[in-house]
């Protein structure tokens, strides 16, 4: 074992576990930093409250004196909990979150001093919009950008510091970051949903879009990720054979939490409740050092925002109990990789779940509106949710025997699959009585039975529908979810509103009644997304061939999934949602495709440093040292053996054969990196994709083989044993 090695190991060896104080319930510490309605009334006055909760419930401004009078009752209780700074906290087209924090403190006169927030420093903040990608929005000499106070997200505190959530738009008024389309997305499905659910009962006023996310990651020893290059460069490992023992007797699985795994989670959740984040489950995931934690399900934005603030909490907590934390949806070769499943539903303002089946006909029916039209949605724009989770990272795991593939498809199981199917068969135009009686009785009378038993779940499909909501497993665990979810919350906003143009031109120019026309409508929307409908294997060959059939896309890569972001119809989709106009769909696609190939640049950099300055001299070390063995043989036993030394021997020629293609797969990558930069855009992506990816397995085959020869006291890396089982 090398020196590096050893002295990671030892240095994690001698660890002992953080303690952390459990002698509170967990209940009391909820939102304790959290400018939430219960600080707000303590806090702000009855017209002040009344301001804000409107602007959170139904989208009406602040007026500039009650923004005063809720920034200083904002930093009053700031204070309080010992906050001395504040930031605006957004999420700018990065992936991650951003953050600039001034001090409270003013100086008067340079004698004088006071703490001082108004409401035009809570409002609105000027960071620099040209340091963060802009996809061509922002030119390097137009710097100008604002972030806006987003009232909905409330406020917190961490690190003594109050955050503000925010938007963050360019100065000519075009959205920089993630969350302005998703809140524009919210509003949309609000609208369409809500005029939907007004068939039914004509007292609803407003519907929100619900998230719950699962967040898995792996924890490495720290000692033993600074050791790695790759993983402290690339986030997962570019070289490394598999242990002799991964997750193939799947122990892991469930199993008891690893010690300083545990103190890591307990002191996690204790940080997580006073932000107000309902982390509630805990467990061991599939592979080795692999975990997940999952909250309880929020409105959308607002589990968006914990999600994002989970990953920076989680990165500071790992540190004090010296982890690192790996997002990268496949870090470790062999084993299985992280998702980060979005499940989605809809709900009425008072919790009712439109996902749900309920206790009679008229409810059921309204069940079975939001269930096909989102079939609907799904089937009609497959390829803009598949571009939804597309990342260099993510194509490691779709479609790896682990996740589900790149093939689009909704899973529903056999029983509502058959309740589809006589569905399909219902007269079209009026009904007869008895097909009335039929459709209330029959079938969607036993829909909450038939959900009650139908407890299977189809890990392979992309997009399962699992008793009460759909769940997206493609999303890859270092993924922002606002993107995919602003894209499902638009597509089935536009569902919808063309489910209720379909209904009411039935009812108007056939004369039918408001059930038989859902009915007519559903009938032919079930026909025709049928399509989109698997309940069977995805990781089989066979429904590759049967996908192709069906006409569903099959996009694989990064720039192939990219494409159908700047397509007619996906731009006339967002603008008339009015989600995101076009400069700001086309600077996203030319931001993914640029995030794209500097990954694939920076891995592949560091893959022929790794090569070449760790791995190749380590083997010739070694070889060395069998070189002279061999003399030495020879020298004593002279040419009496003709074998003498001949496993030696062989054993140098091999790993000579190993350091030769190495060096010349490198020599071959570089020319191809050189090539592809030459590009830009889609073309350099391209390259990147077809001519300098494939060199990455090509070159790990050669390192790992040598990696099983040569000595492990010369071996310069940490092991994958070492990575995975040093708890």
């Amino acid at each position: 074992m090398s020196i590096i090695r050893f002295n990671a190991l030892k240095e994690t060896l001698h660890r002992k576990p953080v303690q952390v104080n459990q002698s509170e319930k967990r209940s009391t510490l909820f939102g304790q930093n959290v400018f939430n309605k219960y600080a707000m009334q303590q806090y702000l006055t009855r017209a002040a409250y009344e301001s804000v909760m409107n602007a959170i419930e139904h989208g009406t401004r602040i007026d500039r004196k009650i923004a005063d009078q809720v920034a200083v009752s904002m930093k009053d209780w700031a204070m309080s909990k010992g906050a001395t700074h504040y930031t605006h906290w957004f999420q700018p087209l990065t992936g991650a979150t951003a953050e600039k924090h001034d001090a409270f403190f003013e100086s008067i006169n340079g004698s004088l001093a006071m703490e001082k927030f108004d409401g035009e420093q809570l409002v609105q903040q000027e960071p620099d919009a040209s340091s963060f990608p802009s996809g061509g929005i922002r030119n390097t000499f137009e710097a100008r950008g604002f972030t806006a106070w987003d009232p909905t997200s409330p406020a917190f505190i961490y690190e003594r510091t109050l955050c503000i959530p925010t938007i963050f738009v360019a100065y000519t008024g075009e959205a920089l970051d993630n969350k302005t389309p998703l809140l524009k997305s919210l509003q949309a499905i609000d609208t369409h949903a809500t005029a939907v659910c007004r068939y039914f009962d004509k007292n609803i006023n407003k519907v929100n879009a619900t998230l719950g996310w699962e967040q898995e990651f792996f924890l490495i020893d720290t000692a033993l990720a600074v050791s790695r290059p790759d993983i402290q460069l690339t986030g997962r490992t570019l070289i490394g054979h598999s242990s002799a023992k991964g997750q193939q007797l799947d122990d892991h699985y469930f199993g008891i939490i690893p010690a300083r795994a545990m103190s890591f989670m307990q002191d996690l959740e204790e940080e997580c409740m006073l932000l107000g984040i309902p982390v509630k489950t805990r467990h061991n995931e599939v592979a080795p050092n692999q975990f997940e934690v999952a909250p309880i399900f929020e409105e959308v934005n607002l589990a968006v925002d914990h999600n994002c603030l989970l990953m920076d909490v989680m990165q500071k907590v790992a540190d004090r109990h010296q982890f690192k934390v790996l997002f990268h949806e496949k870090p470790f070769a062999g084993i299985n990789g992280s998702a980060k499943h979005n499940n989605w539903s809809l709900a009425l303002e008072n919790g009712t779940n439109l996902l749900s089946p309920g206790k009679t006909p008229m409810k059921n029916l309204q069940f079975l509106t939001f269930f096909v039209n989102t079939i609907k949605a799904v089937f009609e724009n497959e390829e803009l949710l598949r571009a939804s989770v597309v990342s260099a990272s993510n194509d490691h795991r779709l479609g790896a025997n682990e996740a589900p593939p790149a093939i689009i498809s909704v899973f529903i199981g056999a029983q509502l699959s058959a309740v589809l199917d006589e569905l399909e068969n219902v007269t079209k135009g009026k009904l007869s009585p008895k097909e009335k009686t039929d459709l209330k009785l029959n079938i969607i009378g036993k829909i909450p039975e038939i959900l009650l038993d139908n407890t299977d779940i189809n890990r392979t499909s992309p997009f399962a529908f699992t008793g009460n909501k759909f769940e997206f497993r493609a999303v890859g665990s270092s993924a922002n979810c606002a993107g995919p979810m602003t894209v499902l919350n638009t597509i089935i906003a536009k569902q919808l509103k063309e489910f209720k143009q379909d209904v009411d031109q039935l009812i108007e120019s056939k004369n039918l009644k408001k059930d038989e026309a859902i009915f007519n409508v559903l009938r032919e929307y079930i026909k025709a997304s049928k399509k989109i409908r698997f309940d069977g294997d995805g990781y089989g060959q066979a429904w590759e061939k049967e996908a192709k059939k069906r006409g569903l896309s099959n996009n694989g890569t990064t720039p192939a999934a990219l494409k159908v972001m700047i397509s007619k119809n996906v731009i006339d989709l967002y603008e008339e949602m009015n989600v995101m106009s076009k400069i700001e769909i086309e600077a996203r696609y030319e931001i993914k495709l640029a995030e794209y190939t500097k990954r694939l640049q920076i891995e592949s950099r560091v893959l022929g440093d790794i090569s070449r300055n760790h791995v190749v001299p380590t083997a010739i070390i070694y070889q060395n040292t069998l070189l002279e063995n061999t003399k030495n043989l020879k020298e004593i036993f002279g040419g009496e053996y003709k074998n003498i030394a001949k496993e030696q021997i062989e054993l140098i020629m091999t790993i000579s054969k190993h350091i030769t293609e190495i060096n010349a797969k490198v020599i071959q990558m570089e020319a191809a990196r050189s090539e592809a930069n030459k590009q830009i855009g889609l073309k350099s992506a391209e390259q990147y994709c077809g001519s300098v990816k494939p060199f990455f397995e090509q070159i790990r085959y050669h390192c790992d083989k040598l990696e099983t020869m040569v000595d492990d006291n010369l071996w310069p890396l940490t092991k994958y044993r070492e990575l995975l089982f040093t708890k």
